[in-house]
C-alpha cells in the first residue's frame, strides 16, 4: 500500500524544486560552435531513495537529494529512474509550466488527470504532458502484482502558461534498431510527440560493434545521453548502464556500441 504521509512530504519537496531556476530559463539563440564541453554522471553517483513502494534514482537534484552542481542540464530539469511496486503509485498532485515525459522500460504505467486525460502506457510507448497553466495528475502501476520501471523526465517549457495537454504514442521498435528514432520533437510533422520546447528525444537500440552519429538539430542545444542498457562510447567517453553524459558546443555525437546497447538522447536548449 502507498504510504501517504511520506508521499506528501516528497511531493512538497518536488514542487519546491520544480520551480528552481525556472526564472533563469530564456529563449535560446543560435551561437557559433567552438570547443566541445561535457559533464559525466556515473550511475553510482545518482541520488537514491527507496520508500518500499517506490525505488527511485535521481540523475539531477530531486526531493530529498540535492547537489548544487546537479540541478539541471540546460532545459533538462529532472531525469528519474523509478520502480513502482504492483498496486502502488503517486496520488493526484499538481504541476505547472513543465513538460513531463514518461518512458516505460518494463511493465505498464497508468495516468489520469483533472482535464479528463487518461491512458496506460507500456514499454515501446512514450507519454508527454504539458502542465502549462496548471494540471493535477496521478501516476500508478497499472498492474497489481508486477513492478513498473519507467524514466520520468522534466523539461522547462519554451512558452509558459499554455493550455495543459496530454498525449501518448506507440513507436515501432524496428525503427530504432541500429539507428536513432525521434520520439519527442517541437515539430509534429516528424511523427513524434510534440513538446513545448526546442527539444528532441531519440531512442536507439544498437548492436555490438556498430558506430553511428547523431547531428544536433539546433546549434545552441546540448545533448544529454542516458545509457538504458549496455556499454557505449560517445565522443571518446566510455559509458555503462545507467550512466549519463551531457555534451554541448558540439555539432554531432559519434556513438559506438561496445556491447548490445539501448540509449536515450535528450537534445535540449542550454540557455
Amino acid at each position: 500500500m502507498q504510504k501517504k504521509p511520506l508521499f506528501w512530504l516528497v511531493l512538497g519537496t518536488i514542487l519546491s524544486l520544480e520551480g528552481l531556476e525556472a526564472s533563469a530559463q530564456k529563449k535560446a539563440s543560435d551561437k557559433k560552435i567552438t570547443t566541445m564541453k561535457s559533464v559525466l554522471h556515473k550511475a553510482n553517483t545518482r541520488g537514491h531513495a527507496n520508500h518500499g513502494w517506490l525505488n527511485s534514482y535521481h540523475t539531477f537534484s530531486f526531493a530529498g537529494y540535492y547537489d548544487p552542481a546537479r540541478v539541471n542540464f540546460g532545459a533538462l530539469r529532472v531525469l528519474n529512474d523509478d520502480v513502482v511496486t504492483g498496486g502502488a503509485g503517486f496520488g493526484q498532485h499538481p504541476h505547472d509550466n513543465m513538460e513531463i515525459i514518461s518512458i516505460p522500460l518494463r511493465g505498464a504505467l497508468e495516468h489520469g488527470d483533472n482535464t479528463g486525460g487518461h491512458g496506460i502506457i507500456k514499454s515501446g510507448e512514450v507519454q508527454i504532458m504539458s502542465a502549462g497553466s496548471g494540471i493535477a495528475h496521478s501516476e500508478k502501476n497499472a498492474s497489481k502484482t508486477e513492478d513498473v520501471n519507467f524514466l520520468q523526465v522534466w523539461v522547462f517549457p519554451k512558452e509558459r502558461n499554455i493550455q495543459p495537454r496530454y498525449d501518448q504514442k506507440l513507436f515501432s521498435a524496428e525503427d530504432r534498431i541500429n539507428k536513432f528514432q525521434t520520439v519527442v520533437a517541437p515539430d509534429k510533422k516528424e511523427g513524434a510527440l510534440w513538446i513545448n520546447q526546442d527539444a528532441w528525444f531519440s531512442l536507439g537500440k544498437l548492436a555490438k560493434g556498430l558506430t553511428t552519429e547523431y547531428s544536433i538539430n539546433k546549434n545552441s542545444n546540448g545533448v544529454y545521453a542516458f545509457v538504458i542498457e549496455g556499454d557505449v562510447t560517445i565522443n571518446g567517453q566510455k559509458l555503462n548502464k545507467r550512466d549519463g553524459l551531457g555534451v554541448w558546443d558540439v555539432e554531432k555525437l559519434t556513438i559506438a556500441a561496445d556491447s548490445d546497447a539501448e540509449v536515450l538522447l535528450m537534445e535540449v536548449p542550454m540557455n
